[in-house]
């Protein structure tokens, strides 16, 4: 992975979702990295957050990542996205989520979702 700044790391990591293939997401991640998505328990360390991955991409028949507005402070990066999610047999739900990446050493260290789990859940069952 050749990344020469923090605004194309972060991108080529979202896009990596589109592949469904959690062991791609690896080499983005610090080995102690601390992912917390909004309403959930925080999960630490590169093996525990692939693994968690794993049972998301298990569970969705599509995903969609995109980036609409990225902002970039050093080595902290807020980013706008769309996560398209489609149930097996479903169509895509746009969810919107907030996302801010703190980087170290070229790879994310901590990573923090914001979504609205209820609406996204309303959205996923249309």
């Amino acid at each position: 992975m050749a990344v020469t700044d923090n605004d194309t790391l972060v991108r080529e990591f979202v896009d990596t979702f589109n592949g469904k293939d959690a062991d791609a997401l690896a080499p983005f991640l610090a080995d102690d990295v601390l992912f917390t998505a909004y309403g959930d328990a925080p999960v630490r360390g590169r093996d525990a957050v692939i693994a968690l991955w794993k049972g998301v991409f298990a569970n969705f028949g599509q995903i969609k990542f995109e980036t609409v507005h990225q902002a970039v402070n050093g080595d902290v990066v807020i980013a706008e996205q769309i996560h398209g999610l489609a149930l097996p047999g479903g169509k895509l739900a746009p969810v919107m989520n907030m996302a801010v990446y703190e980087l170290r050493d070229g790879r994310i260290a901590a990573w923090r979702d914001y979504t609205n789990p209820a609406y996204a859940s309303t959205l996923l069952h249309a």
